[in-house]
């Protein structure tokens, strides 16, 4: 097989052969093109240079196609119109007025920050189509580094579960959202239920209901640094069935305000523990990503979103500065 150090046929030489085929001379070529008559011709010979053969039969001042010249100028017509095409896809995505963003995100961001994102995408960027899937951060951040999305929202609690998570984000680019303030859900009936703050310490013979494996790994990392070993009696990664179970009196759970922002827990009461405790929620993408219009435009809205009163409808956010 022949392997050539420089392409055979450019676009350039597709171009000059049609303007060839459809103006009949190198001078009308060359005006139409807006190059001169001389460069014409030297775009020519380089061309019949690569290819080996003749592609132009001069006769006095008009020139007509080899059969060899006929077949580029033929297929000149579908390439170029493709790289048109290309260029003006290329263009679009470059302007806003199309592209694709894939969104992971785990579930608990799902009812609070992905709304608010997407409506201030919609309201700003409507040509930009958005694909959203839940995932916790393992599965996200795989997905991510594996082609299969280009945004991913992960979490990461304070200590060491924070470094493992770094340890994932290795070559990735993230940007912090917010810091989301975990708490603990008692039922309003409980005994502590109008205390200021909780100190775990006081709810170690309590039934403690867990969530995702990230998050019952911080229950029993606060757990253990307040001396106890928590009963986990049920576990559920739905933290509105969570609620349900507390309101229920079926134990306490650990909740975020990104979940307690959003749901309905009037028969429970929800105390700040002490010492405080959170978790840092992070947009992570690659560093060839962040680069793509759409893809900025989707990290611009997190952020945006994630630094918005939790008590505004996603409708009234986009909508004010739409």
């Amino acid at each position: 097989m022949i392997r050539y150090a420089f392409p055979m046929i450019d676009a350039a030489g597709l171009r000059v052969m049609k303007a060839i085929a459809d103006e009949g001379s190198f001078t009308s070529a060359a005006n139409a093109l807006g190059f001169t008559q001389p460069a014409i011709s030297q775009m020519v010979r380089r061309l019949e240079q690569r290819t080996g053969t003749v592609l132009v039969e001069r006769y006095g001042r008009q020139v007509r196609l080899t059969e060899a010249g006929q077949v580029l100028a033929r297929h000149a017509v579908g390439v170029l119109a493709a790289l048109d095409a290309a260029e003006e896809e290329i263009t679009a995505i470059a302007g806003l007025r199309a592209g694709r963003v894939r969104l992971q995100a785990f579930p608990s961001s799902s009812a609070t920050l992905v709304p608010r994102t997407l409506a201030i995408l919609k309201a700003r960027h409507p040509d930009i189509t958005v694909t959203f899937t839940e995932a916790e951060p393992p599965e996200s951040l795989a997905a991510l580094r594996g082609g299969d999305c280009d945004v991913a929202v992960a979490f990461a609690y304070e200590g060491a579960e924070l470094g493992e998570l770094e340890e994932d984000l290795s070559l990735l680019v993230t940007r912090r959202l917010m810091d989301d303030e975990v708490r603990l859900v008692v039922p309003g009936t409980h005994p502590h239920a109008r205390d200021d703050a909780a100190t775990l310490s006081d709810f170690a013979g309590e039934e403690w209901i867990a969530g995702c494996p990230r998050c019952r790994g911080h229950l029993l990392s606060l757990a253990d640094t307040a001396g106890f070993r928590p009963n986990v009696a049920f576990e559920t990664e739905d933290y509105v069935a969570q609620l349900g179970l507390v309101t229920a009196g079926l134990g306490v759970a650990l909740v975020p305000d990104l979940i307690l922002n959003a749901a309905k827990h009037d028969d429970v009461a929800t105390l700040p523990l002490a010492p405080a405790s959170r978790r840092q929620i992070l947009a992570v993408t690659t560093p060839d990503l962040q680069r793509v219009p759409a893809v900025a435009a989707a990290l611009d809205a997190l952020c945006e979103a994630a630094g918005s009163d939790p008590t505004v409808s996603p409708a009234q956010l986009a909508g004010a500065k739409a």
